[in-house]
Parts: C-alpha cells; structure tokens; sequence
C-alpha cells in the first residue's frame, strides 16, 4: 500500500496524519495540544520549539501506530506539510534557537505602527502588488515590529545570522536537518500572506522589502505548493521526500476538491476562513476581501482565490470555557445554545483584537449589545455561535459582490463544525446551504493532495463523499432584521480602542 503522510501543524494542535494514497483512508494519525500566551492585551505568541517538539512527538506515535497495521516506512511515498499562516518565526542559522517567541497571526502588538503606516500612504497603499490592505495580521508589519523592538532580532540581522518565516518554513528546516543541512524554502501560499511577495511575479519585492525594511538574505526560497522541497534528516522519517507545502486554509481548499473556479469552502477553527477559487485570475477585491494564492503545482500556473479572514471564532468558544467558566468544554456550547430558539436580541462581535475582513478596523473591540435582565448564559452561548455565522455571512456578501456570482452552497470543516447547532446557524444566516463531510480533518487531507500531486499519487479535484447538507429554514425577512442589528453592533464595536 502507497501511503502519503500529512503534518498539520495549526494554531491550537499539531497533527501528523497518514493516509493511503489517494484515498480517504486513514491508516494512523495523532495529534497534540500547543499553547498559546497572551502575556499583554493584543498580543498572542507561542513556543516555536514548542511546535517543533510536537511534530516531532506525532511522527514518533504515528510510526509505532504503523508497525501495527503492517505497513512500515517504507510505504510512506511523499511528506505534505500544512501550517497557520502569517505567523512570524525569527531564528539563528548557527544556533536553531528562536530569537524570540513566535508571533501568531492573530496577534496585533503591531497596531500602533500599522496605524501610522495607514496614515501616511493609505490602506490600500500596496494592494495591487500584494492583494492584502496594510493590516496586523500579515507577516511583514510583524516582522518590521521586531526589527524596531526586539534589540536582538536587529543585532542578529546586522550580523547576517538571522532566518525568517511562518510556520511551514521552520518545520521544514529542522526536518531537514536544522543547523546541518536544513533546507530553507516556503511555497507560493505561504509567501503570499506575508505581505512581500508579488502576486505578478510570484517571488519576493524589492520594493516592498525596502518599504518594511526587509533584508532579501532573511528569506526563505518560494517554490510551488506541489514540488519536491528537501528530504527529512533523522528520526522515524528519514529519508522521506517532503513533496508538498500549502497554508492551512489553501490546505482546505484543495482537500475539499474546490479546485474549479467559483468553488467555495470555510473553515471553522480558531479564526473562520472563506476562500472562493478564482482560477488563473487575480480578482482584486472592492469589497474589503483579500486577493491571494490557492495553490500552484511545478510547472504550471497558480490557482488564485478571494478570501475573507475572520480573527475569532473558535477561540471565542475557548474564551468562554477558560476566561468565563460558561463551559467545561467546547462541546457544551452547542448543548446551551440549543436551549434557546433565539438569543432574544443580543448580538456578540467578538473583536478581541480588532476586526478582520471586510471590516479592517484594528480598532474594534469585543462587545455584548441587548442584554437585557431576561438574559441567561444559553442567549449568550447562541450570541457567540451567532456572531461567527454573522462574520461569514459579511465576507459572503462581499465574495457575491466581487465575483459578481451568486453563490448558492459553502463546503465547510474544522472544529466547530461538529456542532449541528452552527452549522443551522450558519445556513439561516447567509441563507445558502452549507455542506458538511462527514470526515473533518480537510486540511490534513489538502497537504497530503499536495504532497500526492508531486509523486503522480492523489488526483486534483477529488471531491469528498459522505456528506451532510443543511439548508436555511428562516425566512429572508427574518433573516434581514437579524443582519440589521448585527451591522448596528458592529457599529458600537468601531473606535473603541484608542490607545
């Protein structure tokens, strides 16, 4: 039996999955927890070592699952690998140490400075080259923050020591080796959310290098999604070929089988993530979306999609288990929420560190609106599920208008899609059906597409069987007075943090 092997490595857990080749069929998988810190308001970071240890702590389990099952290492044919994007990793070439935390996505430290470069060039200032507004989120405004902040980040890139990149780009070096022999690439998805690559050119801008004070010798090489980046070095892999590497949402994109033009999907994890594939167009985006790389085979040309990026969802969830104490896990919201048939008027925007797509207002807050003394913890459980569904439904509106389509369906997966109770939600709030696979581990199955791809063994475009449709049940009148409110708290929500 040909095998592929994915590692996914994600905001909340690391995952190493294997699969037969070409096939939904799961042969061995594990999967571990990573923390996150949030040592100041707005900041959030994670152990990079942390995240290195856990993939290689998943290879190890998964190996002995192997002998089990009687296939060995030897099956394993090709390596994808699949990561959160955008955060920011900084580490020295002769050490492999980190030089500082790793800087998650999500996290917006960088606020006052990307306030100050929207001032004076504009948000939109370097669009037409990197799809993206000037914005937290990305890469670059992280990384011209610690050049600016962290004395011995800029000491190390004075002395040429220094090697940057997301997530994919630092497992891939230590899995290669590290400080002996470790390769030092990203691919196309990964490099197009960082706010330095040129979407016309697909490689690294002198310009926008200069205009974030970036030197060209930090970076790692930009190769395809599907291509052969570099053979493991050590370890219960070795000698395995790494064939694939996508950012997780492409990831998702690509296992959903969405590679025609005009397919959609959403992800339901820590943030929420709706990509819409444009095919060989850059669509650019007037309706605050972000334009950038689905994927890219060797050879060929890339695959481009709109996307619309929500910072809270899950996390929202795990706030109210760890922060109010409402839940004793993730699974008991749907059970709250369910009690209710309605929050009876509260709306939740849960802009904990500003508000991503369509919005772009790092200034928004987290707020409650129409509490009222008949509130209970099930109104509010509901008003956080709600709040997601209403965020996807805003980048939905945005996705008809850009595309100029009418987008009737939405695959979906991720955690919190195993709550049926969103999921209705969901499909009464954007008034579209939203199909749901019965397996959920999409994106392990994206990087191992990937992966397959480059090796002749997983077909692009394989759609998933075994899948659960939910279509709306409100009617449009009812849904248009919900939506109406949800603009006027997030309304309320603007401006709030003014420091």
């Amino acid at each position: 039996m040909n095998l592929i092997a994915a590692i996914d490595q994600g905001t909340s857990s690391t995952r190493v999955i294997v699969f037969e080749a070409g096939k939904i069929n799961v042969v061995a998988s594990h999967q571990i927890e990573v923390q996150q810190f949030c040592p100041q308001e707005g900041w959030m970071e994670q152990d990079a070592i942390e995240l290195w240890t856990s993939v290689q702590d998943c290879i190890k389990i998964v190996a002995a699952q192997l002998t089990k099952t009687g296939s060995t290492i030897q099956d394993i044919k090709a390596i994808g690998l699949t990561n959160q994007r955008e955060s920011t990793i900084i580490w020295d070439r002769t050490t492999g140490k980190p030089l500082c935390p790793s800087i998650v996505w999500c996290d917006a430290r960088n606020g006052t400075l990307v306030k100050e470069l929207c001032e004076k060039f504009g948000q939109d200032y370097l669009r037409t080259k990197t799809g993206l507004p000037i914005a937290t989120y990305f890469s670059a405004t992280k990384l011209l923050w610690l050049i600016k902040n962290n004395p011995e980040v800029k000491g190390a890139i004075e002395k040429k020591t220094v090697m940057f990149g997301t997530v994919d780009s630092w497992i891939l070096w230590n899995l290669t080796g590290g400080i002996q022999d470790g390769v030092h690439f990203t691919d196309v998805t990964n490099a197009s959310r960082t706010m330095l690559m040129n979407l016309n050119t697909l490689d690294w801008d002198k310009e926008l290098l200069e205009f974030f004070e970036v030197p060209d010798h930090i970076l790692p090489g930009i190769r395809p999604s599907s291509d052969i980046f570099g053979t493991v070095k050590g370890g219960e892999f070795d000698g395995i070929q790494i064939t694939g590497i996508i950012g997780d949402q492409q990831a998702a994109l690509l296992g959903h089988g969405c590679t025609n033009k005009g397919e959609a999907k959403s992800t339901y994890g820590t943030g929420c993530f709706l990509l819409y594939n444009t095919g060989n167009e850059m669509v650019k985006s007037e309706h605050g979306l972000l334009t950038t790389v689905a994927y890219q085979c060797a050879g060929k040309p890339a695959n481009f999609a709109l996307e619309g990026s929500v910072a809270v969802a899950g996390s929202a969830v795990r706030w109210l288990q760890n922060n109010l104490g409402l839940i004793n896990k993730s699974s008991e919201i749907s059970e709250l929420a369910a009690k209710v048939e309605s929050t009876d008027g509260v709306y939740f925007v849960p802009a904990f560190s500003g508000l991503f797509a369509p919005y772009w207002k790092p200034d928004a807050r987290g707020i409650f609106c129409g509490l009222t003394a008949h509130t209970t913890k099930h109104h509010i459980a509901r008003s956080v599920l709600e709040a997601t569904c209403f965020q996807v439904m805003d980048i939905f509106q945005a996705m008809r208008a850009d595309s100029k389509s009418d987008l009737c369906h939405v695959l979906v997966d991720g955690g919190m899609t195993a709550s049926k109770e969103m999921l209705q939600i969901q499909a009464d709030i954007a008034g579209v059906d939203v199909i749901c696979p019965q397996f959920n581990e999409i994106t392990a199955v994206g990087a191992a597409v990937a992966a397959g791809a480059t090796v002749n063994l997983w077909n692009l475009g394989q759609k998933m069987d075994n899948i659960v449709k939910y279509s709306p049940k409100i009617s449009s009148e009812e849904r248009e007075k919900m939506t109406k409110k949800w603009k006027m708290a997030v309304e309320r929500s603007l401006g709030w943090h003014t420091d």
